[in-house]
């Protein structure tokens, strides 16, 4: 409402109109997966789609976190395996999150999806430190007091 419009309104409308523009904070929608004990998060607007259950082709001379490829519907995508590019112990795991990064489609290995959050952008911290985690560009509470949520930086995953 303008500010014209304000000085016509009841005290009780003035309040609620303040209210509803304190209410509307700037939000980023994420998809929250974990890996090892760790809480990730990718904007919502990188995933292509979430698939389990699909076989992956080894290829060789590659690095060490590249699981391997899968053929999705004729189109080759790269897997990498978080634990291994992040230096944790690999386990037997299916999930896959699919991700357009920088025009190309990867896939993820994760250990599980979790959600999707909308979560205030204002919330999102920087890293404390830039060798904290490489793969992380932020992290934030996550709104229902459960831990906290590492913002994965997805072109760094791709980076040597």
């Amino acid at each position: 409402m303008s500010d014209e419009n304000m000085l016509f309104a009841t005290e009780d409308e003035q309040e609620e109109m303040e209210k509803k523009e304190l209410n509307e904070v700037a939000t980023r929608k994420f998809l929250t997966f974990q890996t090892d004990n760790l809480q990730f998060g990718i904007e919502a607007e990188s995933v292509i789609e979430i698939i389990t259950n699909y076989p992956i082709t080894r290829v060789p001379m590659v690095p060490e976190y590249v699981r391997g490829i899968i053929n999705l519907r004729g189109q080759t995508i790269p897997l990498i395996d978080m634990r291994l590019r992040l230096s944790i112990e690999p386990i037997d795991t299916d999930c896959i999150i699919v991700l357009n990064v920088n025009e190309m489609q990867i896939g993820i290995l994760v250990d599980m999806v979790r959600q999707i959050i909308d979560i205030p952008v204002d919330s999102i911290l920087p890293m404390p430190s830039h060798n904290a985690q490489k793969f992380v560009s932020g992290m934030s509470a996550m709104p229902n007091g459960s831990g906290t949520m590492l913002v994965l930086d997805c072109p760094l995953l791709l980076a040597d």
